[in-house]
């Protein structure tokens, strides 16, 4: 294992020395072309948005205010159990709904919308549909839904996009195409402008962050129930009017909803209880309730299944989801989203070749570690007060990534090469050998200037890159306190090899020589001061790996043996060279 070690040690040292710094724009180069490729045909990264947005959405600190004319009047359980006894279990008779309609129509609200499917005939109240159908056909102010079945079953339907009232088409739309969809079965709620859609389609990992506003297939749009409604609050269209002739209609197919906070944030008025009192002589509840207010009648109760994981909560109430895509439309304040193709290339690609140049130019890691985290965490923040003050998500997730994964990849490449030429490679050394030889290269650096401990990593680094054969580089600062800051910046360089191996002892002289004659180039190089002179010299000695009665030095006591010699020489040496 040690052996196996020692060879990718090597081989990583050799291949780190060969690629050099170019391996960062390699990596880079195929970053850029796997971005490339992302946006032109995979489009992975550009909808790379859900577990960022989801979390910001749901911690904003400025949460946008639910309208308070938009009313939901719940069928919950409390008004399942206080129907059970007359009506029994749910549907109830079309009946009550009817006589709610009758009832709530004094106040003059501005809509009343049904999240409710009327798909079938009751056989058993065909009196109770029939009022209900003469309660809807007297009133132009009610909304019904259109449930939109899978489209694989359009080919098999009997229902033709031209007999829904009020859809557009465009001048090439097929007027036989038909569509999956069920209508409510009532003739009277088969009006133009009433009606839409109000599927709820989540992403890919089941959470519901947009709505489907219309539905275009076969040259025919069919609107959404939130469309409807909220054209009609704001514009209210008469029966010769359009979807398509009216301000909103440039809404975006899928919606990006602003939530305007966790569930039960709309105001609710459980159903029995405004149906009872309605119906009373003596009413205790606000007579203008409902006034000018679009009344959604819908249920939260577990029991009807209409429960749905939104960015909000796991549990969102599906009718309230309703009420926001009513709310979104009506003032236009849905989300919009800023990423598309061009933004996402141009961002992704800028971080990529920052972070690239940056270890290219080899800036101060310690440095550069906390510059990219800021700039990170900074473009969340900036995404972050966005999505706060405005109504625009800055989805820079992915190009985030993409920095992320280019900066892990280098980091683990650097720091491997970092260990590859740090780690005391000793070339044709045995595991067992008694002794080894040691050559010790210490490089004194003075300047007029304090240099930098930046500054002395910056040509270590360099030293490393420099070094042709296996060493180990340390630095002694001479901002040190005690005995250690008399040494001065000094910069030690040695080899260690086998004693019976003469032309290793050779390569680590030859390495250090000419390691000694790019020290001019290298301290330029690093940015340190003109005036900066270099000394050294090379002092060559043995170490005894095994301690003998003869020798009962450690290892570690020999290595400050020799380093000490090393340093003496390099003081009083006439051969001492300076650069």
């Amino acid at each position: 294992m040690n052996k196996l070690k020692l060879l990718l040690g090597q081989w990583l040292a050799n291949l780190t020395r060969k690629l050099k710094n170019n391996f960062y724009i390699y990596l880079a180069t195929m970053f850029t072309l796997l971005v490339l490729l992302d946006a032109s045909v995979f489009h992975v990264g550009l909808n790379m948005r859900d577990k960022a947005f989801d979390f910001m959405v749901k911690h904003r600190v400025f949460q946008p205010s639910a309208d308070k004319d938009i009313v939901i009047v719940d069928i919950n359980e409390a008004s399942l159990a206080a129907f059970a006894k007359e009506y029994g279990r749910w549907p109830w008779p079309r009946q009550v709904l009817g006589e709610f309609v009758e009832n709530i129509q004094v106040q003059n609200p501005k809509a009343i919308v049904f999240d409710i499917v009327f798909s079938d005939a009751d056989i058993y109240n065909a009196d109770s549909d029939a009022y209900f159908n003469e309660v809807i056909a007297a009133s132009d102010n009610t909304f019904f839904p259109v449930l939109r079945l899978d489209p694989s079953q359009d080919a098999s339907s009997q229902l033709k996009y031209a007999q829904i009232p009020g859809l557009t088409s465009n001048t090439e739309a097929d007027k036989n195409a038909t569509v999956a969809a069920i209508l409510p079965y009532f003739e009277a709620a088969l009006k133009a402008n009433r009606l839409g859609t109000h599927n709820v389609y989540p992403d890919n990992d089941g959470i519901v962050r947009q709505y489907r506003m219309y539905h275009d297939d076969a040259g025919w749009q069919l609107p959404s129930l939130p469309l409807v409604v909220a054209q009609f609050a704001n514009n209210k269209p008469t029966n010769n009017q359009t979807i398509a002739n009216l301000p909103l209609s440039n809404l975006p197919q899928d919606m990006l909803i602003n939530w305007r906070g966790k569930p039960f944030t709309y105001t609710y008025a459980t159903f029995s209880d405004v149906y009872t009192d309605l119906a009373s002589e003596h009413k205790k509840r606000p007579a203008n309730e409902f006034t000018n207010k679009i009344v959604i009648i819908g249920s939260t109760a577990p029991g009807l299944f209409d429960i749905k994981p939104t960015a909000m909560d796991k549990q969102f109430p599906g009718v309230e989801i309703l009420a926001t895509a009513i709310d979104n439309a009506k003032h236009g304040d849905y989300l919009k989203v800023w990423r598309g193709k061009i933004p996402y290339i141009l961002l992704s690609l800028l971080l990529i070749w920052a972070t690239t140049l940056a270890f290219y130019f080899k800036v101060d890691r310690d440095r550069f570690n906390s510059i990219f985290t800021s700039a990170q965490i900074g473009l969340l923040v900036l995404s972050y007060v966005a999505i706060n003050l405005t109504n625009t998500y800055l989805d820079l997730t992915a190009p985030i990534l993409w920095a992320v994964a280019l900066f892990g990849i280098a980091k683990i490449y650097a720091l491997a090469t970092d260990r590859a030429l740090q780690r005391w490679l000793a070339f044709g050394l045995k595991a067992d050998a008694a002794e080894s030889s040691v050559l010790i290269m210490p490089i004194l650096v003075e300047s007029n200037e304090a240099l930098s401990p930046a500054m002395l990593k910056k040509l270590k680094r360099e030293i490393e890159l420099s070094s042709q054969s296996p060493n180990n580089i340390e630095i002694l600062h001479g901002t040190q306190s005690g005995i250690w800051g008399l040494f001065g910046d000094m910069v030690a360089v040695s080899w260690m090899f086998a004693n019976n191996k003469p032309e290793y002892a050779e390569t680590a002289k030859q390495d250090a020589l000419q390691l000694a004659e790019k020290l001019p180039n290298l301290i330029s190089h690093c940015g340190l001061p003109v005036t900066t002179v270099t000394r050294y010299t090379l002092h060559e000695g043995k170490l005894s790996h095994l301690q003998t009665s003869e020798s009962n030095m450690t290892l570690a006591a020999q290595w400050r043996t020799l380093f000490a010699q090393a340093v003496i020489k390099l003081e009083t040496s006439e051969s001492g060279l300076k650069n």
